[in-house]
């Protein structure tokens, strides 16, 4: 079975996480700091807080924007569940917003829309998650324009992204919002095994993050409310939880960055591959890139012409033909938790129907071209004898 996804783990990355298991340090060590380092070299932003995933990240990112209980986070429909869910921790309320049908990412037009209507009901959003869906930027140009309009604060969830570029700015850059969260899950561009990262330019957003991360907890001078008490002191300012880093991860994930130019230059080749071999089929869509956006090419997904029944006896053959592939996403606000809230069927009708359409092929650094050409051959052999 070739996985829709894989980590690629080198003999580099093996030392980096041996010479730390030797060390003094496993956790609360020298090795997250450089690994928040290296990313902010490589996006340039300011600030990095590591922590143990993605998941935690957008929680941080929330509770440092001040998210509680009566406010109000949009996200979209088409994302890991994640990324609406850091929105409920926090004891707000959640809504949606619809996708692009090309690139399947957060519509300008209907954010414009739906913030219209707000302001008339007088129930805008505190914050908008932006999903950088399968490594490709949203219109961050625009929804930063907005946000100054309609006073919310932005983040991007840039998960799928490492790498990728906006206007020639690199994701992470946070140049069009406040936070930008990354993941480092072992399907993801590059991995800590399980880990995330929230980058920023405000000093108190990084301050407050860090403690978030760590119990609520500090022992920095700089910060501290009483003064001249031992270096032994510390205090809890704020509630926070262990959201933390181990050195163990962040090694690895040092050693893996090193190589995320590779990654990204294998994976735009097999793109530029599959577009080829997969463009003349009527059967099925390809993905897009916008001329403005580079993607990180997270994902590939093709969408099936026809709908769910289409789209599951081709899933169904190319599972059976030993390609892994996979469904990116179910629409969050159909999940059951949701549907209590009020969420039904035909509430964003894009998402829905791209939901209902999308595969995704495999995508990863370490397949061969004879991979890739096996999945072009089940693929196009699919559309003829499956959707024909």
């Amino acid at each position: 079975m070739i996985p829709y996804g894989r980590q690629t783990i080198s003999e580099e990355d093996i030392e980096a996480v041996t010479n730390v298991l030797r060390s003094d340090w496993l956790t609360q060590g020298p090795a997250v700091s450089a690994f928040e380092q290296a990313v902010l070299d490589f996006c340039g932003a300011r600030f990095a807080v590591a922590v143990n995933s993605a998941t935690s990240a957008l929680e941080i990112a929330c509770q440092a924007l001040g998210l509680k209980d009566g406010g109000l986070l949009w996200t979209v429909p088409n994302t890991f569940v994640a990324s609406a869910n850091c929105g409920c921790r926090c004891g707000a309320d959640v809504d949606f917003i619809d996708i692009e049908p090309d690139t399947h990412n957060l519509s300008v037009r209907a954010l414009t829309e739906k913030l219209q209507s707000a302001k008339i009901a007088g129930r805008l959003p505190d914050i908008v998650v932006a999903v950088h869906f399968a490594g490709h930027s949203c219109e961050m140009e625009s929804i930063h324009r907005l946000s100054q309009e309609y006073n919310f604060r932005v983040i991007e969830d840039a998960s799928h992204a490492i790498g990728g570029s906006y206007k020639e700015t690199v994701i992470g850059s946070c140049r069009w919002s406040d936070i930008t969260v990354f993941s480092f899950h072992p399907v993801k561009i590059v991995t800590s095994g399980e880990g995330g990262m929230s980058v920023t330019n405000d000093p108190d957003l990084a301050h407050r993050m860090a403690l978030l991360r760590s119990h609520g907890i500090t022992k920095d001078p700089a910060y501290l409310e009483q003064k001249d008490c031992g270096i032994w002191y510390y205090e809890q300012q704020i509630l926070g939880a262990n959201y933390r880093m181990t050195d163990i991860q962040a090694a690895l994930a040092v050693s893996q960055l090193s190589k995320l130019s590779d990654f990204l230059s294998r994976r735009r080749e097999i793109v530029a591959i599959y577009n080829k071999g997969l463009a003349e089929l009527s059967a099925i869509s390809l993905p897009v890139e916008r001329r403005d956006t580079k993607s990180a090419w997270h994902l590939y997904t093709i969408e099936v012409q026809g709908g769910d029944k289409e789209r599951r006896r081709m899933f169904d053959h190319l599972r059976s033909e030993g390609l892994g592939v996979q469904v990116h996403y179910l629409p969050v606000h159909l999940q059951p938790y949701y549907r209590e809230m009020g969420f039904s069927q035909g509430d964003f009708p894009i998402a829905e129907n791209y939901s209902n359409r999308t595969i995704s092929l495999p995508l990863f650094p370490s397949m061969t071209d004879e991979d890739i050409q096996t999945i072009i051959s089940v693929v196009t052999q699919a559309c003829s004898d499956i959707l024909s």
